[in-house]
């Protein structure tokens, strides 16, 4: 048996491995494959899958899109998505700018609070990167401003943190749009970390698949067993897939390896052939 990971973050958005490194990293792990979900962009996938031509290691497109449901972010990851259709493109880029705008005005808080930050080099330190929170605590870490990444969000940018801004929301409705317009399967992405009783858990479920969700993340870095059996419970009563992945970003969750996340998780090559036919 084979195994893969179906949830993995390039430089492309807010991981810290480039393509190249991504694909070596899942040589190393002896992984037969891995989808690309970066957040909010598919700019990475081509090179990525350019990168592992001749290395053993099939590479998948995918995204990840983030949506607000009753005030929570949740998740949802696009596989098999259509990275060339104009349309997915154009609802992408409207995100993005959505995106610099609040970065923009995120970046003259952190240097109204004394901090050496500027647009420009954010930009250069990460060039090509869809930009995120976790590249301005990165920036502000490796400049030695702060002592760790974790104190970025815990005391500047995180919620309620006093350079923290709100971003446009975006609904499920949206999101799973998005990923249709491109022909991809829409999929729940780690519905353990929402912070959730089961039962809302359910109700959200429900709530998807009505506009269209085909799976669920439950092989996940941070679930425990009593998750990962809840998670498949679920899926079994609504008759919806599972699918599994580390959630791997490389240095800024360093706790969080390719391919086996944070609890020794091992996702079976077999989980791609319910959007990946044979």
């Amino acid at each position: 048996m084979g195994y893969i990971d179906m949830h993995v973050h390039s430089t492309f958005s807010d991981g810290m491995c480039t393509p190249e490194q991504l694909v070596q990293i899942a040589k190393e792990k002896g992984l037969k494959a891995f989808v690309l979900t970066d957040h909010d962009t598919v700019a990475g996938v081509e090179p990525t899958i350019e990168a592992a031509k001749g290395s053993g290691v099939t590479v998948l497109p995918g995204i990840e899109v983030s949506a607000v449901y009753q005030g929570r972010d949740i998740h949802i990851l696009g596989y098999d998505v259509d990275i060339y259709n104009k349309q997915f493109l154009e609802r992408l880029a409207y995100y993005q700018k959505e995106r610099e705008d609040r970065n923009d005005r995120m970046i003259l808080l952190l240097a109204e609070h004394g901090f050496s930050i500027s647009k420009q080099k954010i930009e250069a330190r990460f060039p090509g990167a869809v930009m995120t929170r976790a590249h301005f605590a990165r920036y502000l870490f490796d400049e030695g401003q702060i002592g760790s990444v974790k104190e970025a969000f815990e005391k500047y940018i995180g919620v309620g943190c006093p350079c923290y801004l709100p971003k446009k929301e975006i609904t499920p409705e949206e999101a799973m749009s998005c990923i249709q317009l491109a022909g991809g399967h829409p999929v729940l992405a780690h519905p353990m970390l929402y912070h959730m009783e089961k039962k809302e858990i359910e109700v959200l479920v429900r709530y998807l698949i009505s506009l269209g969700l085909e799976g669920i993340e439950a092989i996940y870095s941070n679930n425990s067993e009593e998750d990962e059996r809840f998670v498949r419970q679920l899926a079994k009563k609504f008759g919806i897939y599972i699918t599994g992945g580390s959630d791997f970003h490389g240095s800024n969750k360093p706790a969080i390896q390719m391919g086996t996340g944070k609890n020794n998780i091992h996702v079976p090559e077999q989980l791609l052939y319910s959007i990946w036919k044979q």
